[in-house]
Order: C-alpha cells, then structure tokens, then sequence
C-alpha cells in the first residue's frame, strides 16, 4: 500500500520524490491514527497543502488527550491558531500552532513533558509543533499580542475546559510590540542573509520567512491584526508603503504556496536591506506623530 500511495502522491504533485514521499507520510499517518479522511485512490485530487492541513489537525486531535492526562485540570483549553486554523497551511514550511491555556502556567518540566508525550505519538510532526501557553490572566507564558489576537480571532477548539477571553490588544499595543524585538530580531537575519555568499539547505526555511516577514509586519503595523501570509501580500499589494519592494514578497509568497526552494530569490537578498528601511520608516513616521 505505502508503494501505490508513494506512486499517487508523485502523480498529483509532479516528479519530486522527496515531495512524494513526504505527502505518502502524511496520508499514512492519517491511516494509523483510525481516520479515514480519504479514500487512497483520491490523493492524486488533492492539493498537497490541503492533505498536509488535515494530517496536522489529525495529529493535534490525536495529541491532545495525552496533554490533558498529563496536565489534568491545570488544562482549561487547547486551540489550534496560526496557518493551520485560519489559511495558508504549507506542508513544508508551516509550523503547528498549538495555544494552551491553563490555570497557573507551564513549569519547565511539564513542558518537557508534553513535548515527550508528541514524540511518541509522532517525531515528524513533533518536530512542527510551536507551543503558545499562558495562564488564566494571560499574564505570563508565550503569547505575544499578535498570537493573542489570532487566539480570539481564528483559534479553533481541540478541547475546552473553561472559555478565557483575555482582553483584545490594541493597535497601540500591536505597534509597541512590533517595534521591539520582532523587528530587531527580523532586521538582524535579514541583514545576515544579505551578505552571505551563499544560502545554506538549512535555512532556506527561515530564509523565506525574512523574505515574507515585511508584508506580514506592514499588515499588522497598519490594521492591527493577525493574518496569513496570503491576507499579508494582498494588503501591501492594495496599500503598498513607500520602497517597499512589494513583488519580491509575492514571489516569496508563490515559493511557500508551492514549497518550492528559494534559491532562485537568493540573488535578490540585498534587497532586503531596503526592505529593513522601509519597514524602519513606518516606526520613524509614528514617532514624529508623537513628537
């Protein structure tokens, strides 16, 4: 069976191997977890992202009761967010957004613990999860105002204990946020990319998320939402900043959508020079307003 389905996944997706192989992988790993999502005659009609998507909400629903025997009543609520619960999944380049809300917080140890308990259920998509948590405040854990907003707007439910609907962010909280780390982190890669002599196979990932991170950084500074990277490039494309290079992030974005390598945009990685100064004029512009 895992040889046909090998044969059909190379079929719908074109001649890549590794592609085939990997899409096999997914649909087998619905199959072990009891779900018969698809028959497998139908995979050569199904778009690669799509089948990934529900193998990682397979997976999360799969997941889940293993954290809550872990964690116990300390659980309130499990959500998916991100790509995998709003739009634009890629099998090859999204992470698993799982958010946890809980009474007291995560320790160390139970972390640990939870990230054990994943990958014995699955190492592949162990190694996808992202883990936003925090307690029953919101005050402490890792849950940014962004993936705040994405857990009010998108969240989609795995398990619910107690509803906690922290209060929304602001814009004026989204901007200060952005204006820290978010951007000194981004802006730093993207000055490392630009003068490397060459793009390493193992950051091609986080390469192509310094190319698409300027829409997505525009988008949120300007609407104050959270969004996918779709929803991003056609908002720059309808209210494109001043010189920010707006064709080169949907170049990037069509990279994502078709899990393409991005070496072929490895030669445009000084752009992202210019692209780290019109982001930084969007933050100049709000301080003169201050002033």
């Amino acid at each position: 069976m895992t040889n046909n389905l090998f044969a059909s996944a190379q079929g719908a997706v074109g001649t890549s191997p590794y592609v085939a192989q990997m899409l096999s992988h997914l649909f087998m790993e619905l199959m072990a977890g009891g779900r018969k999502v698809l028959p497998s005659s139908a995979i050569t009609h199904v778009e690669p992202n799509e089948l990934a998507r529900t193998a990682a909400i397979d997976f999360a629903r799969r997941l889940v009761p293993r954290w809550q025997e872990t964690l116990g009543t300390e659980l309130l609520g499990s959500y998916l967010i991100g790509s995998v619960a709003h739009a634009g999944f890629s099998w090859r380049y999204s992470d698993l957004d799982i958010a946890l809300v809980t009474a007291a917080g995560l320790s160390p140890q139970a972390h640990c613990r939870l990230r054990s308990e994943a990958v014995a259920l699955s190492a592949d998509w162990e190694s996808k999860v992202s883990v936003f948590w925090t307690d029953r405040h919101f005050s402490i854990g890792r849950f940014p105002p962004l993936d705040r907003i994405d857990y009010l707007d998108h969240a989609v439910i795995l398990m619910e204990r107690e509803c906690i609907r922290p209060p929304r962010p602001t814009l004026k909280d989204v901007r200060q946020y952005l204006r820290g780390a978010p951007f000194a982190n981004w802006a730093d890669r993207g000055r490392n990319f630009a003068a490397a002599e060459r793009l390493e196979p193992k950051d091609r990932k986080e390469y192509l998320r310094t190319l698409l991170y300027p829409g997505r950084f525009c988008y949120s500074w300007m609407t104050g939402l959270m969004g996918s990277n779709d929803d991003a490039v056609a908002f720059v494309n309808e209210r494109p900043p001043a010189r920010l290079n707006v064709d080169l992030i949907a170049r990037a974005l069509e990279c994502r959508q078709t899990a393409a390598d991005p070496d072929a945009l490895f030669s445009a990685r000084r752009t992202l020079l210019s692209q780290i100064d019109a982001c930084a004029s969007l933050l100049t512009d709000e301080d003169d307003l201050l002033r």
